[in-house]
Protein backbone atom coordinates (compact mmCIF):
# COMPACT_ATOMS: atom_id res chain seq x y z
CA UNK A 1 0.00 0.00 0.00
CA UNK A 2 2.88 1.86 0.56
CA UNK A 3 4.14 2.12 -2.62
CA UNK A 4 0.80 2.71 -3.74
CA UNK A 5 0.80 5.76 -2.21
CA UNK A 6 4.25 7.13 -3.16
CA UNK A 7 3.25 6.74 -6.80
CA UNK A 8 0.15 8.56 -6.79
CA UNK A 9 2.64 11.25 -4.99
CA UNK A 10 5.12 10.86 -8.03
CA UNK A 11 2.31 12.09 -10.40
CA UNK A 12 0.42 14.56 -8.29
CA UNK A 13 3.72 16.31 -7.90
CA UNK A 14 5.14 15.72 -12.08
CA UNK A 15 1.76 17.61 -12.65
CA UNK A 16 2.04 20.20 -10.63
CA UNK A 17 5.25 21.13 -12.04
CA UNK A 18 3.86 20.45 -15.24
CA UNK A 19 1.02 23.09 -14.70
CA UNK A 20 4.19 25.64 -13.02
CA UNK A 21 5.71 25.53 -16.53
CA UNK A 22 2.62 26.30 -18.19
CA UNK A 23 1.57 29.33 -16.46
CA UNK A 24 4.95 30.44 -16.87
CA UNK A 25 4.46 30.12 -20.82
CA UNK A 26 1.05 31.88 -20.26
CA UNK A 27 2.58 35.01 -18.43
CA UNK A 28 5.09 35.78 -21.41
CA UNK A 29 2.41 35.00 -24.13
CA UNK A 30 1.51 38.17 -24.37
CA UNK A 31 5.04 39.78 -25.17
CA UNK A 32 5.47 36.96 -27.80
CA UNK A 33 2.51 37.46 -29.32
CA UNK A 34 3.38 41.50 -30.08
CA UNK A 35 6.99 40.20 -31.15
CA UNK A 36 5.10 38.16 -33.13
CA UNK A 37 2.46 40.28 -34.70
CA UNK A 38 3.93 43.65 -34.94
CA UNK A 39 7.92 43.47 -35.07
CA UNK A 40 8.99 44.95 -38.62
CA UNK A 41 11.33 42.28 -39.88
CA UNK A 42 11.17 43.43 -43.00
CA UNK A 43 13.08 46.01 -42.41
CA UNK A 44 15.89 43.72 -40.44
CA UNK A 45 15.82 41.61 -43.13
CA UNK A 46 17.26 44.44 -45.51
CA UNK A 47 19.96 45.67 -42.74
CA UNK A 48 23.68 45.81 -42.45
CA UNK A 49 23.69 45.55 -38.49
CA UNK A 50 22.25 41.82 -38.66
CA UNK A 51 25.14 39.50 -37.61
CA UNK A 52 25.57 37.39 -40.88
CA UNK A 53 24.76 33.53 -39.87
CA UNK A 54 26.25 30.23 -41.21
CA UNK A 55 23.52 27.39 -41.63
CA UNK A 56 25.12 23.67 -40.78
CA UNK A 57 23.22 21.46 -42.73
CA UNK A 58 23.99 17.60 -41.79
CA UNK A 59 22.73 15.05 -44.56
CA UNK A 60 22.83 11.51 -44.44
CA UNK A 61 20.91 9.12 -47.31
CA UNK A 62 18.60 12.67 -47.77
CA UNK A 63 18.38 12.35 -51.43
CA UNK A 64 14.80 12.70 -52.05
CA UNK A 65 14.54 16.17 -49.82
CA UNK A 66 18.13 17.63 -49.71
CA UNK A 67 17.12 19.62 -53.21
CA UNK A 68 13.74 21.59 -52.16
CA UNK A 69 15.56 22.16 -48.89
CA UNK A 70 19.06 23.94 -50.11
CA UNK A 71 16.59 25.68 -52.19
CA UNK A 72 13.96 26.79 -49.24
CA UNK A 73 17.50 27.71 -47.69
CA UNK A 74 18.42 29.23 -50.15
CA UNK A 75 15.63 32.17 -50.85
CA UNK A 76 15.19 32.79 -46.87
CA UNK A 77 14.88 36.69 -45.47
CA UNK A 78 18.07 37.13 -44.14
CA UNK A 79 20.92 39.61 -45.24
CA UNK A 80 24.07 37.86 -45.39
CA UNK A 81 23.92 34.34 -44.74
CA UNK A 82 26.03 30.83 -45.69
CA UNK A 83 24.68 27.25 -46.31
CA UNK A 84 26.94 24.21 -45.70
CA UNK A 85 25.66 21.23 -46.48
CA UNK A 86 27.63 18.44 -44.63
CA UNK A 87 26.98 15.21 -46.42
CA UNK A 88 28.06 12.54 -43.41
CA UNK A 89 28.98 9.59 -45.67
CA UNK A 90 25.47 8.63 -47.49
CA UNK A 91 25.33 5.59 -49.00
CA UNK A 92 22.69 7.06 -51.37
CA UNK A 93 23.03 9.97 -54.48
CA UNK A 94 22.66 12.78 -52.22
CA UNK A 95 25.89 14.60 -52.87
CA UNK A 96 25.51 13.66 -56.81
CA UNK A 97 21.82 15.33 -56.23
CA UNK A 98 23.65 18.53 -54.93
CA UNK A 99 26.25 18.55 -57.94
CA UNK A 100 23.97 18.19 -60.39
CA UNK A 101 21.34 20.80 -59.14
CA UNK A 102 23.52 23.42 -58.19
CA UNK A 103 26.57 22.44 -60.98
CA UNK A 104 28.98 22.60 -58.02
CA UNK A 105 33.07 21.92 -58.55
CA UNK A 106 35.39 20.58 -55.97
CA UNK A 107 37.45 23.19 -54.22
CA UNK A 108 41.04 22.67 -55.02
CA UNK A 109 42.19 24.08 -51.38
CA UNK A 110 39.32 24.71 -49.01
CA UNK A 111 40.12 26.77 -45.91
CA UNK A 112 39.30 25.40 -42.90
CA UNK A 113 39.22 28.26 -39.94
CA UNK A 114 38.33 25.17 -37.24
CA UNK A 115 40.41 22.67 -35.70
CA UNK A 116 37.63 20.58 -33.94
CA UNK A 117 38.72 16.55 -34.63
CA UNK A 118 36.09 15.43 -37.04
CA UNK A 119 36.11 11.74 -39.93
CA UNK A 120 37.83 12.34 -43.29
CA UNK A 121 36.81 15.19 -45.47
CA UNK A 122 36.93 13.78 -48.77
CA UNK A 123 36.16 17.33 -50.51
CA UNK A 124 34.20 20.84 -50.52
CA UNK A 125 32.59 21.95 -53.59
CA UNK A 126 31.34 25.31 -54.54
CA UNK A 127 29.81 27.09 -57.67
CA UNK A 128 30.60 30.74 -57.89
CA UNK A 129 27.30 31.49 -59.27
CA UNK A 130 25.77 30.28 -55.58
CA UNK A 131 28.06 32.27 -53.46
CA UNK A 132 26.72 31.30 -50.18
CA UNK A 133 26.23 27.47 -50.68
CA UNK A 134 29.32 25.18 -49.69
CA UNK A 135 29.42 21.12 -49.81
CA UNK A 136 31.12 19.22 -47.68
CA UNK A 137 31.42 15.44 -48.84
CA UNK A 138 32.81 13.28 -45.41
CA UNK A 139 33.59 9.66 -44.17
CA UNK A 140 30.55 8.83 -41.96
CA UNK A 141 30.78 9.89 -38.34
CA UNK A 142 27.57 11.01 -36.97
CA UNK A 143 25.72 14.04 -36.79
CA UNK A 144 27.95 15.12 -34.21
CA UNK A 145 30.82 15.05 -36.10
CA UNK A 146 29.10 16.49 -39.51
CA UNK A 147 28.08 19.54 -37.60
CA UNK A 148 31.56 19.72 -36.47
CA UNK A 149 32.81 19.88 -39.78
CA UNK A 150 30.28 22.67 -41.12
CA UNK A 151 31.71 24.57 -37.95
CA UNK A 152 35.54 24.30 -39.27
CA UNK A 153 34.29 25.27 -42.65
CA UNK A 154 31.99 27.85 -41.78
CA UNK A 155 32.71 32.05 -42.30
CA UNK A 156 30.18 33.50 -39.65
CA UNK A 157 30.25 34.41 -35.74
CA UNK A 158 26.55 32.74 -35.78
CA UNK A 159 25.54 29.27 -36.79
CA UNK A 160 22.54 27.89 -36.77
CA UNK A 161 21.89 23.60 -37.34
CA UNK A 162 19.22 22.76 -39.15
CA UNK A 163 18.13 19.03 -39.94
CA UNK A 164 18.10 18.37 -43.77
CA UNK A 165 14.57 17.01 -43.51
CA UNK A 166 13.24 20.35 -42.40
CA UNK A 167 12.07 23.81 -44.11
CA UNK A 168 12.32 27.26 -42.47
CA UNK A 169 9.64 29.63 -42.91
CA UNK A 170 11.30 32.00 -45.08
CA UNK A 171 11.22 34.73 -41.78
CA UNK A 172 12.78 32.24 -39.57
CA UNK A 173 16.18 33.01 -39.55
CA UNK A 174 15.17 36.53 -38.95
CA UNK A 175 13.15 36.35 -36.01
CA UNK A 176 15.45 34.63 -34.05
CA UNK A 177 18.45 37.23 -35.09
CA UNK A 178 16.04 39.89 -33.41
CA UNK A 179 16.32 38.33 -30.34
CA UNK A 180 19.82 37.89 -30.47
CA UNK A 181 20.53 41.39 -31.56
CA UNK A 182 18.10 42.55 -28.33
CA UNK A 183 21.26 41.12 -25.86
CA UNK A 184 23.85 40.13 -27.76
CA UNK A 185 26.52 39.80 -25.46
CA UNK A 186 24.63 36.92 -23.30
CA UNK A 187 23.20 35.12 -25.70
CA UNK A 188 24.65 31.74 -26.52
CA UNK A 189 21.98 29.83 -28.17
CA UNK A 190 18.42 29.93 -29.35
CA UNK A 191 15.64 27.58 -30.22
CA UNK A 192 12.85 27.49 -32.59
CA UNK A 193 9.83 25.95 -32.60
CA UNK A 194 9.61 22.94 -34.43
CA UNK A 195 6.26 21.73 -36.07
CA UNK A 196 4.62 18.78 -38.19
CA UNK A 197 4.57 19.15 -41.86
CA UNK A 198 2.96 15.66 -42.70
CA UNK A 199 -0.55 16.65 -44.09
CA UNK A 200 0.95 20.16 -45.46
CA UNK A 201 0.66 21.61 -48.76
CA UNK A 202 4.27 21.92 -49.94
CA UNK A 203 5.42 24.06 -53.15
CA UNK A 204 8.81 25.26 -54.66
CA UNK A 205 10.47 24.25 -50.96
CA UNK A 206 8.02 25.85 -48.66
CA UNK A 207 4.71 25.40 -46.44
CA UNK A 208 1.89 27.13 -48.68
CA UNK A 209 -1.07 25.66 -46.73
CA UNK A 210 -0.88 24.07 -43.52
CA UNK A 211 -2.54 21.81 -42.68
CA UNK A 212 -2.68 18.88 -39.54
CA UNK A 213 -1.53 15.66 -40.35
CA UNK A 214 -3.86 12.51 -41.95
CA UNK A 215 -2.08 9.62 -40.54
CA UNK A 216 -2.39 8.63 -37.06
CA UNK A 217 1.31 8.94 -36.61
CA UNK A 218 2.18 12.50 -37.57
CA UNK A 219 -0.94 13.47 -35.44
CA UNK A 220 0.15 11.82 -32.02
CA UNK A 221 3.44 13.49 -32.72
CA UNK A 222 1.92 16.88 -33.84
CA UNK A 223 -0.02 17.27 -30.59
CA UNK A 224 3.14 15.97 -28.85
CA UNK A 225 5.31 18.64 -30.28
CA UNK A 226 3.26 21.71 -29.45
CA UNK A 227 2.41 20.70 -25.81
CA UNK A 228 6.30 20.11 -25.38
CA UNK A 229 7.47 23.36 -27.24
CA UNK A 230 4.52 25.37 -26.75
CA UNK A 231 3.36 24.60 -23.33
CA UNK A 232 7.05 23.86 -21.93
CA UNK A 233 10.07 25.15 -23.45
CA UNK A 234 8.80 28.93 -23.32
CA UNK A 235 8.36 28.36 -19.41
CA UNK A 236 11.58 26.76 -19.21
CA UNK A 237 13.25 29.50 -21.05
CA UNK A 238 11.43 32.05 -18.86
CA UNK A 239 13.83 30.45 -15.95
CA UNK A 240 16.81 30.41 -18.21
CA UNK A 241 17.00 26.84 -17.55
CA UNK A 242 16.43 25.21 -21.05
CA UNK A 243 17.95 21.94 -21.33
CA UNK A 244 17.67 21.66 -25.23
CA UNK A 245 17.67 22.90 -28.36
CA UNK A 246 16.26 20.67 -31.03
CA UNK A 247 18.64 19.88 -33.95
CA UNK A 248 16.13 20.83 -36.02
CA UNK A 249 16.46 24.82 -35.38
CA UNK A 250 18.98 26.36 -33.67
CA UNK A 251 20.99 29.20 -33.32
CA UNK A 252 24.14 29.45 -31.16
CA UNK A 253 27.18 31.32 -30.68
CA UNK A 254 29.99 29.80 -32.89
CA UNK A 255 32.70 31.14 -30.15
CA UNK A 256 31.37 29.15 -27.31
CA UNK A 257 30.03 26.07 -29.00
CA UNK A 258 34.15 25.84 -30.27
CA UNK A 259 34.85 26.62 -26.45
CA UNK A 260 33.32 23.99 -25.16
CA UNK A 261 34.65 21.44 -27.64
CA UNK A 262 32.37 20.83 -30.16
CA UNK A 263 29.11 19.01 -30.53
CA UNK A 264 29.66 15.20 -29.13
CA UNK A 265 29.56 12.34 -31.14
CA UNK A 266 29.26 8.85 -30.71
CA UNK A 267 26.22 8.24 -29.91
CA UNK A 268 22.47 10.37 -30.03
CA UNK A 269 21.70 13.46 -27.71
CA UNK A 270 23.98 16.01 -29.06
CA UNK A 271 21.06 18.34 -28.76
CA UNK A 272 20.93 18.29 -25.56
CA UNK A 273 24.41 17.72 -25.01
CA UNK A 274 25.84 20.94 -26.47
CA UNK A 275 23.25 22.80 -24.25
CA UNK A 276 24.23 21.53 -21.33
CA UNK A 277 27.63 21.50 -22.06
CA UNK A 278 27.42 25.80 -22.67
CA UNK A 279 25.37 25.82 -19.73
CA UNK A 280 28.10 24.28 -17.54
CA UNK A 281 30.93 26.11 -19.47
CA UNK A 282 29.41 29.72 -18.84
CA UNK A 283 28.48 28.99 -15.31
CA UNK A 284 31.98 27.38 -14.45
CA UNK A 285 33.17 30.70 -15.37
CA UNK A 286 30.81 33.07 -13.99
CA UNK A 287 29.83 34.53 -17.18
CA UNK A 288 26.08 36.04 -18.04
CA UNK A 289 24.09 33.94 -20.50
CA UNK A 290 21.05 33.20 -21.90
CA UNK A 291 19.34 30.38 -23.77
CA UNK A 292 16.07 31.22 -24.94
CA UNK A 293 13.37 30.14 -27.06
CA UNK A 294 12.15 31.58 -29.74
CA UNK A 295 8.38 30.06 -30.90
CA UNK A 296 7.96 32.72 -33.68
CA UNK A 297 10.59 31.27 -35.39
CA UNK A 298 9.50 27.81 -36.98
CA UNK A 299 10.74 24.65 -38.96
CA UNK A 300 8.59 22.44 -40.41
CA UNK A 301 9.89 18.86 -40.62
CA UNK A 302 8.47 15.30 -41.39
CA UNK A 303 7.58 13.05 -38.53
CA UNK A 304 7.95 9.57 -38.67
CA UNK A 305 4.36 8.05 -40.12
CA UNK A 306 5.05 4.27 -39.27
CA UNK A 307 5.27 2.44 -36.09
CA UNK A 308 8.99 1.08 -37.21
CA UNK A 309 10.69 4.17 -37.60
CA UNK A 310 8.91 6.33 -34.63
CA UNK A 311 9.64 3.61 -32.15
CA UNK A 312 13.53 3.82 -33.45
CA UNK A 313 13.60 7.44 -33.02
CA UNK A 314 11.96 7.39 -29.80
CA UNK A 315 14.92 4.58 -28.29
CA UNK A 316 17.31 7.09 -29.81
CA UNK A 317 15.85 9.87 -27.86
CA UNK A 318 16.02 7.31 -24.59
CA UNK A 319 19.35 6.75 -24.90
CA UNK A 320 20.67 9.80 -25.26
CA UNK A 321 18.62 11.45 -22.64
CA UNK A 322 20.27 8.58 -20.05
CA UNK A 323 23.47 9.31 -21.18
CA UNK A 324 23.29 12.74 -21.07
CA UNK A 325 21.99 12.54 -17.39
CA UNK A 326 24.89 10.28 -16.28
CA UNK A 327 27.65 12.27 -17.73
CA UNK A 328 26.39 15.25 -16.23
CA UNK A 329 25.40 13.76 -12.74
CA UNK A 330 27.76 16.25 -11.17
CA UNK A 331 25.64 19.21 -11.53
CA UNK A 332 22.48 17.66 -9.95
CA UNK A 333 21.79 19.27 -6.94
CA UNK A 334 24.57 21.63 -6.88
CA UNK A 335 24.08 25.30 -5.98
CA UNK A 336 27.04 25.93 -8.08
CA UNK A 337 24.80 25.55 -11.50
CA UNK A 338 21.44 27.82 -10.15
CA UNK A 339 18.22 26.58 -12.25
CA UNK A 340 20.40 24.24 -14.17
CA UNK A 341 21.59 22.18 -11.04
CA UNK A 342 19.16 22.87 -8.57
CA UNK A 343 15.81 22.41 -10.60
CA UNK A 344 16.24 21.64 -14.43
CA UNK A 345 18.82 18.84 -13.98
CA UNK A 346 16.76 17.04 -11.51
CA UNK A 347 13.59 17.96 -12.29
CA UNK A 348 14.96 15.65 -15.79
CA UNK A 349 16.33 12.98 -13.96
CA UNK A 350 13.21 12.49 -11.77
CA UNK A 351 10.34 13.39 -13.79
CA UNK A 352 11.67 12.75 -17.38
CA UNK A 353 14.35 10.21 -16.83
CA UNK A 354 12.82 7.87 -14.44
CA UNK A 355 9.35 8.43 -15.65
CA UNK A 356 8.40 5.27 -17.03
CA UNK A 357 9.88 3.19 -14.13
CA UNK A 358 7.76 4.92 -11.63
CA UNK A 359 4.83 4.79 -13.80
CA UNK A 360 4.96 0.92 -14.41
CA UNK A 361 5.60 -0.17 -11.06
CA UNK A 362 2.71 2.65 -9.17
CA UNK A 363 0.45 1.29 -12.03
CA UNK A 364 1.33 -2.65 -11.01
CA UNK A 365 0.78 -1.93 -7.61
CA UNK A 366 -1.82 0.32 -7.75
CA UNK A 367 -3.56 -2.78 -10.19
CA UNK A 368 -2.34 -5.59 -7.24
CA UNK A 369 -3.53 -3.71 -4.35
CA UNK A 370 -7.34 -3.68 -5.76
CA UNK A 371 -6.80 -7.22 -7.30
CA UNK A 372 -5.64 -8.32 -3.57
CA UNK A 373 -8.60 -6.14 -1.98
CA UNK A 374 -5.99 -3.75 0.07
CA UNK A 375 -8.05 -0.91 -2.04
CA UNK A 376 -11.10 -0.10 -3.98
CA UNK A 377 -11.29 -0.28 -7.32
CA UNK A 378 -13.00 3.44 -7.33
CA UNK A 379 -9.45 4.51 -5.86
CA UNK A 380 -7.95 2.99 -8.77
CA UNK A 381 -10.53 4.41 -11.20
CA UNK A 382 -10.29 7.96 -9.77
CA UNK A 383 -6.51 7.71 -9.69
CA UNK A 384 -6.33 6.83 -13.53
CA UNK A 385 -9.08 9.69 -14.30
CA UNK A 386 -7.10 12.36 -12.83
CA UNK A 387 -4.16 11.15 -14.47
CA UNK A 388 -5.80 11.71 -17.43
CA UNK A 389 -7.80 14.91 -17.46
CA UNK A 390 -4.80 15.99 -16.17
CA UNK A 391 -2.56 15.35 -18.74
CA UNK A 392 -5.54 16.01 -21.51
CA UNK A 393 -5.82 19.86 -19.92
CA UNK A 394 -1.93 20.52 -20.81
CA UNK A 395 -2.30 19.50 -23.93
CA UNK A 396 -5.57 21.84 -24.37
CA UNK A 397 -3.43 24.70 -22.39
CA UNK A 398 -0.83 24.03 -25.38
CA UNK A 399 -3.36 24.56 -27.94
CA UNK A 400 -4.70 27.42 -26.47
CA UNK A 401 -1.49 29.21 -26.32
CA UNK A 402 -1.39 28.28 -30.25
CA UNK A 403 -4.45 30.17 -31.17
CA UNK A 404 -3.80 32.94 -28.89
CA UNK A 405 -0.73 33.86 -30.17
CA UNK A 406 -0.02 31.96 -33.73
CA UNK A 407 -3.29 30.70 -35.17
CA UNK A 408 -1.35 28.59 -38.10
CA UNK A 409 -4.44 26.03 -38.53
CA UNK A 410 -7.54 28.20 -39.40
CA UNK A 411 -10.39 25.05 -40.13
CA UNK A 412 -12.64 25.15 -37.06
CA UNK A 413 -12.26 21.33 -37.82
CA UNK A 414 -8.52 21.29 -36.82
CA UNK A 415 -9.11 22.55 -33.79
CA UNK A 416 -11.73 19.87 -32.96
CA UNK A 417 -8.87 17.56 -34.63
CA UNK A 418 -6.44 18.32 -32.01
CA UNK A 419 -8.82 18.87 -28.80
CA UNK A 420 -9.55 15.04 -30.00
CA UNK A 421 -5.97 13.13 -30.72
CA UNK A 422 -5.09 15.14 -27.44
CA UNK A 423 -7.48 12.73 -25.94
CA UNK A 424 -7.01 9.67 -27.89
CA UNK A 425 -2.75 9.60 -27.28
CA UNK A 426 -3.31 8.63 -23.48
CA UNK A 427 -5.09 5.50 -24.53
CA UNK A 428 -1.96 3.80 -26.36
CA UNK A 429 0.45 6.47 -27.53
CA UNK A 430 1.31 7.43 -23.88
CA UNK A 431 1.89 3.94 -22.99
CA UNK A 432 3.82 3.30 -25.73
CA UNK A 433 6.10 6.45 -25.41
CA UNK A 434 6.93 4.81 -22.01
CA UNK A 435 7.99 1.40 -23.49
CA UNK A 436 9.74 2.99 -26.04
CA UNK A 437 11.83 5.22 -23.44
CA UNK A 438 12.90 1.69 -21.27
CA UNK A 439 13.56 0.11 -24.25
CA UNK A 440 16.26 2.71 -25.36
CA UNK A 441 17.65 2.59 -21.56
CA UNK A 442 18.13 -1.36 -22.02
CA UNK A 443 19.63 -0.16 -25.53
CA UNK A 444 22.20 2.10 -23.75
CA UNK A 445 22.89 -0.57 -21.23
CA UNK A 446 23.76 -2.76 -24.25
CA UNK A 447 26.06 -0.07 -25.82
CA UNK A 448 23.95 0.04 -28.86
CA UNK A 449 24.39 3.33 -30.23
CA UNK A 450 22.64 2.95 -34.02
CA UNK A 451 20.77 5.89 -35.20
CA UNK A 452 17.95 3.79 -37.21
CA UNK A 453 16.27 4.39 -40.49
CA UNK A 454 14.35 7.40 -41.33
CA UNK A 455 12.22 6.67 -44.55
CA UNK A 456 12.34 10.24 -46.24
CA UNK A 457 9.38 11.40 -48.87
CA UNK A 458 10.09 13.73 -51.38
CA UNK A 459 7.78 17.08 -50.55
CA UNK A 460 6.10 16.61 -53.50
CA UNK A 461 4.93 13.07 -52.44
CA UNK A 462 4.00 14.24 -49.05
CA UNK A 463 2.15 16.88 -50.56
CA UNK A 464 0.10 14.75 -52.26
CA UNK A 465 -1.30 12.83 -48.76
CA UNK A 466 -2.63 16.77 -47.74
Amino acid sequence: MYYGMVAVYYVMIVNILYFTIMILSYRNIGTIYRRSKYSNYNTLSGSELVPPVSLLVPAFNEELTISENVNCLLTLNYPTYEVIVINDGSSDNTVDVLIKEFRLKKMPNPEFRGTIDTQEIRGVYHNPDYPSLFVIDKENGGKADSLNAGINLSHYPLISSIDADSLLEKDALIRMARMYMENPEEMVAIGGDVRIANGCLIENGAVQKVSLPRKIWPMFQSIEYMKAFLGGRIGWSHMNGLIIVSGAFGLFRKDYVIAVGGYRGGYPGEDMNIIIKLHRYMLSHKIPYKVAFCPEAVCWTQAPDTYKIISNQRKRWGRGNLKNMIENRGMLFNPKYKVMGMITMPYNVLFETLNPYFRITGLLALVGYTLLDMTHWRILLTFFLLNFLSGYLLSVGAIILEEIAFRRYKKLSDLWKMLLFSALKFFGYHQLGVLWRVQGHIQYLQNNNSWGTMTRQSWSEESKTA
